[in-house]
């Protein structure tokens, strides 16, 4: 039953990522993790909280007040990790960012590969980003070592198992050579932890460069390496549609 004008409650998980802490998985993460408390008491996968009254911090610190909702687009060079902090003192993605508040990264890019990665304060949007059942797909430009002919692109196409399940590549298509490596670029619907690297190892082939070069309607173009720039409008409604998102699915709570 309910009493009119009360405030909604909302799951632990939406609230934090509607604060940018992190997307609704990451949150649960967070919360597996014990990390996160609520009124001064240890919180729980699925509990719901008050936006305004209860208490919740993470790590010991207070969750950040509302954030706007924004959406970056990064370079990110080789030898910087795809997490918001590092124990063991490496450079992360948000260190290159003016102004990190709120923002996380949408997935990972693995500390030896570079190129295109999404940092976000919308925890919907980067959930949809990242879910499989939503299609978005990657696209890779990759160097491996020596010659690839058309059997081994067969098998990238026809998939291989990997320890955590099949895997295989949507596209594969030899572009060039660099220094006595075969370029591919290969498009991937996935992106479980360090797949395409895994997959070419399956096949046999030895990675010495990968770089994201598209996500889901976003192109990485001219952005210099290290840089970032916010997503046009154009790009953010592009990505939003891709998604299924709506304007009216921003998480309440969250900045807008």
């Amino acid at each position: 039953m309910s009493v009119a004008g009360a405030r909604p409650r909302l799951r632990l998980n939406r609230y934090l990522a509607g604060r940018g802490v992190a997307s609704r998985r990451g949150a649960d993460r967070l919360i597996e993790a014990g990390r996160v408390a609520v009124n001064g008491r240890r919180a729980e996968v699925g509990m719901l909280v008050d936006p305004v009254r209860d208490g919740v911090v993470v790590d010991g610190r207070p969750v950040p007040a509302e954030v706007e909702r924004r959406t970056l687009m990064l370079n990110k060079p080789v030898g910087v990790v795809s997490t918001r902090r590092d124990p063991g003192g490496r450079p992360t993605v948000l260190d290159l960012v003016d102004d990190a508040t709120g923002l996380f990264p949408v997935g990972r890019l693995d500390a030896d590969s570079r190129g295109l990665l999404l940092l976000t304060t919308d925890g919907e949007l980067a959930l949809r980003l990242t879910h499989p059942r939503h299609g978005i797909r990657k696209r890779y430009r990759v160097a491996v070592r020596g010659f690839v002919g058309p059997a081994v692109l067969r098998a990238l196409l026809g998939g291989v198992r990997l320890d955590d399940g099949p895997a295989r590549v949507l596209e594969a298509t030899v572009t060039g050579e660099r220094r006595g490596d075969t370029l591919l670029e290969v498009e991937m619907g996935e992106g479980r932890r360090r797949e395409v690297r895994r997959l070419c190892a399956a096949t046999g082939l030895a990675v010495t460069d990968l770089e994201r070069i598209a996500f889901g309607p976003l192109h990485l173009g001219r952005l210099a390496e290290g840089s970032w720039r916010r997503l046009r409008p154009s790009e953010e409604a592009a990505l939003r549609a891709a998604t299924g998102l709506t304007d009216g699915d921003a998480p309440p709570g969250g900045g807008g």
